[in-house]
């Protein structure tokens, strides 16, 4: 069932966003070689309940952590560890979600670790941009289709492929809504979008083909083929003629510029 939000629902689901993207800059500046991803999830954590909020990844069918850290091949839903140590020219998608005033906020990023590729660093380029061209079809009056082949006519036309198995999805009082909002399909199809419609639309981009596999902890997603990925996400409200970008990437990259 698709829930329709009132614009008081809106505005609470906007502060939870925005204090999951307050918590990804502050994060920013740390996302360095030597760092582990455990210890970065743990300032994560401290971070969001220091701000009066909750962290809904942990424990939700009994993910051990308050955020998913996905490392270069890793697609989506890396489990933060002591291990996992980022190295020079890494790549970490950080996704994480908040519980405040009754409503989830959601969104991530793809951090550059140092200096990365070019070839790498064109692929987040291509796949933030991806997000722009879907949430420009996130308005009243479209379907989930237009969002879906916006994203994928983007990236595959620059050499990528869109994951299949992991999509977006609505966003409210619950983590994971209806619709999916999936990062390919046809134009004109899927459900209906309606003005205060509130979803999630989360490119999932691969350098090579878009198969995934799950690791034997039965989370983490990564490329069939292990060659890299990136993912960035915006939780949007959908409006007659211009999507509301409810999460915030300007003050992540604001970060990223002061480090």
């Amino acid at each position: 069932m698709i829930y329709i939000k009132t614009d008081e629902e809106i505005e609470k689901l906007r502060s939870s966003c925005l204090l999951v993207s307050k918590t990804l800059a502050m994060l920013a500046p740390l996302v360095q070689p030597g760092v582990s991803t455990k210890y970065l999830d743990s300032l994560a954590e401290e971070f969001i309940r220091d701000n009066g909020a909750e962290t809904p990844c942990k424990g939700y069918y009994g993910y051990p952590c308050a955020t998913c850290m996905s490392v270069n091949d890793v697609v989506v839903h890396g489990i933060p560890s002591n291990k996992t140590i980022l190295q020079e020219g890494d790549i970490i998608s950080i996704d994480l979600c908040t519980y405040k005033d009754g409503f989830v906020g959601d969104s991530a990023y793809t951090f550059a670790v140092g200096d990365v590729s070019d070839e790498v660093r064109q692929l987040l380029k291509t796949t933030k941009e991806s997000l722009y061209k879907g949430i420009a079809m996130a308005v009243a009056g479209n379907r989930v289709g237009d969002i879906s082949n916006a994203v994928q006519t983007y990236c595959e036309a620059a050499g990528y492929s869109c994951v299949r198995e992991m999509v977006g999805h609505g966003l409210g009082r619950s983590m994971h809504e209806d619709p999916q909002v999936p990062n390919y399909g046809k134009r004109g199809q899927g459900p209906m979008l309606k003005e205060n419609m509130v979803i999630c639309i989360e490119p999932m981009i691969n350098m090579g083909n878009y198969r995934i596999s799950i690791d034997n902890d039965g989370w983490t997603a990564r490329t069939a083929d292990r060659k890299w990925a990136a993912h960035f996400e915006h939780a949007v409200a959908v409006r007659k003629g211009k999507a509301d970008i409810l999460s915030d990437f300007a003050i992540i990259e604001d970060a990223l510029k002061t480090e």
